[in-house]
């Protein structure tokens, strides 16, 4: 552990004045730097752009990580397609809020990006999909985008003589499925966002059958840093496999909830101490590393590097690294089952093992929940879960199987308690879990009747 103070392991870019009056605007922008990698972006060819952010070691911050060069390099040059840009913030991610702070912020650290993106891949024409619900931070990046076209950034002869450049902004009309690449490239072409058999992969046909790279809205929006300051800087920080710096998003019963931006590799530990720990007089339980899809992880795992070679050998993913904790009041059975009724919900019925899997998940965890299941049934979402998992159409079913797999695991114990005490030991007006005398009073609670 450093000896330093907590927040010296901060390293805000993204957000380094998120604080300042009017930060979205394109004045606020150009006084810190604004623009200044896209002019050293512009004066290079662009396969050595992509060559300088795949050397830098930019990993997609999305959910999977990988590598942001690589997936440009993917696509296929001389083919006389147009090629397409699309940035992924449909943030819908239960726990996930990074994406939507930092355009609502800072839109114009991701149109830099974008037209960074659209020099190195040889595009003309780019799309934001954007949650339609987010209302203020659509109104925010139209403004943003009309700023940059009369500025000259966007527009005709924007990428150099003859090579103009189109934003268009997408409002999306809701769906958690629309996360997913190619079921939101179905929705941006107005069909219902469902997922695409792959291949062909949309680096080769995606948008309207056309070459296509489909990046999260963090990942675009930290390349004009890594451009401006360079790939030493960038690398100076984070781990060797995992360079550079994150937003991560701390909620939960935390006392200070937000979003910390820090170099990859920082620990929950330390990330506590700067935002004041858990809620006063109480410890944490179990936590998310990347939000509901990925593998919850305990109190065991506090000193586990926020990297993603780091959380992947703990067992879990990092994925947005939206890291809800969850303090020891907190019922696990109740909490998963939320969850699953989540991606019940959202569901988008095209494949059978996730249609059918995760309503046969809620019916159990309901049952269990209330104390009406029954001792097989835990084995029982154990086999469901293990049948959705690695079978679905899309990552939709794997992150539903994930908090089953993961809560058994370390609390396997907690849905017994539900089956054995015929309700919920966290919740005493509705549990039987405590001593019975035999007369429906509740020993340890006379008040209560069971």
């Amino acid at each position: 552990m450093t000896t330093e103070s907590p927040e010296k392991l901060l390293s805000p870019v993204l957000s380094a004045f998120w604080d300042d009056p009017r930060s979205w605007t394109l004045e606020t922008y150009r006084r810190h730097d604004g623009y200044q990698g896209l002019r050293k972006a512009l004066a290079m060819d662009p396969d050595d752009v992509i060559a300088y952010v795949k050397d830098a070691g930019l990993r997609g911050r999305g959910g999977a990580g990988f590598p942001t060069g690589m997936k440009w390099q993917f696509i296929p040059q001389g083919d006389d397609k147009p090629h397409y840009l699309v940035v992924n913030a449909d943030e819908s991610e239960p726990g996930t809020c990074k994406d939507i702070p930092l355009l609502f912020a800072n839109p114009h650290s991701l149109i830099e990006g974008m037209i960074i993106a659209c020099h190195a891949i040889r595009s003309n024409h780019a799309f934001i999909y954007l949650r339609g619900e987010v209302v203020p931070v659509l109104r925010r990046l139209h403004e943003a985008v009309r700023e940059a076209y009369a500025a000259g950034y966007l527009g005709k002869d924007a990428l150099g003589p003859g090579k103009d450049l189109e934003i268009t902004v997408h409002a999306g009309a809701g769906a958690y499925i629309c996360g997913e690449e190619t079921a939101l490239l179905d929705s941006l072409e107005g069909r219902r966002g469902q997922p695409r058999l792959r291949p062909p992969f949309p680096a080769v046909a995606g948008l309207y059958a056309c070459p296509t790279v489909v990046n999260n809205v963090e990942s675009i929006a930290s390349v004009p840093a890594l451009m401006n300051k360079g790939k030493d800087w960038f690398r100076s920080m984070g781990s060797e496999k995992s360079p550079g710096f994150t937003l991560y998003s701390l909620s939960g019963h935390v006392a200070r909830p937000g979003q910390y931006e820090a170099p990859l590799g920082i620990t929950l530990r330390q990330l506590l101490e700067m935002s004041g720990g858990m809620r006063p007089g109480h410890r944490l339980k179990f936590w998310t590393p990347g939000g509901s899809s990925t593998p919850l992880l305990t109190d065991e795992h506090l000193d586990v590097p926020l990297d993603y070679e780091g959380v992947g050998a703990a067992g879990s993913m990092l994925g947005t690294k939206a890291l809800q904790c969850f303090d020891e009041t907190t019922c696990v059975v109740r909490a998963v089952t939320r969850w699953t009724e989540f991606y019940a919900h959202e569901s988008c019925g095209k494949c059978t093992p996730c249609r059918e899997g995760t309503y046969w998940l809620v019916q159990l965890m309901r049952d269990i929940e209330a104390g009406k299941g029954r001792m097989s049934d835990i084995d029982k979402i154990d086999d469901i879960a293990d049948n959705i998992n690695g079978k679905s159409f899309c990552a939709l079913g794997d992150g539903a199987a994930s908090p089953i797999f993961s809560s058994l695991k370390y609390f396997r114990d907690e849905y017994e308690q539900h089956i054995t005490g015929r309700g919920c030991p966290f919740d005493p007006a509705r549990s039987t879990v405590w001593a019975d005398s035999g007369d429906g009073t509740d020993n340890a609670h006379p008040e209560v009747k069971a």
